[in-house]
C-alpha cells in the first residue's frame, strides 16, 4: 500500500522559511517521479514542483520559482521542499504526490504576521 506522510508545516512570518518532508513507503521510491501540490482555502489544487526519479531534473510553478527548492533522498525514501522568502499567498495545505497521483494527508503552511 502506497503511503505518503508529509510533515514540517507550520506558522511562519512573511519572508521566513520552512522545510517540508514527505516520507514514502509501499512502492519503489527511487523509480518514481514525485511532485508537491498545494491547495489554498477556497481554491483549487495547484501544482508547485516536480522532480524526476533520479533527482537531477526539477521543475517549478512560476509562482514559486527562485524561492522553493525540491529535492529527494532515495536512500531515505524521502521527498523535500525547501521554501524560502515565503509570502502570505503561499498559505495552503501542501501535499506530496506519488505514483498514480496518490497523496498524503498534507501539512498546513500558514504565512502570516
Amino acid at each position: 500500500e502506497v503511503q505518503l506522510v508529509e510533515s514540517g508545516g507550520g506558522l511562519v512570518q512573511p519572508g521566513g522559511s520552512l522545510r517540508l518532508s514527505c516520507a514514502a513507503s509501499g512502492f519503489i521510491f527511487s523509480n518514481v517521479a514525485m511532485n508537491w501540490v498545494r491547495q489554498a482555502p477556497g481554491k483549487g489544487r495547484e501544482w508547485v514542483s516536480g522532480i524526476n526519479y533520479g533527482g537531477d531534473i526539477t521543475s517549478y510553478a512560476d509562482s514559486v520559482k527562485g524561492r522553493f527548492t525540491i529535492s529527494r533522498d532515495n536512500a531515505k525514501n524521502t521527498l523535500y521542499l525547501q521554501m524560502n522568502s515565503l509570502k502570505p499567498e503561499d498559505t495552503a495545505v501542501y501535499y506530496c504526490q506519488g505514483p498514480s497521483g496518490t497523496r498524503g494527508k498534507g501539512t498546513q503552511v500558514t504565512v502570516s504576521s
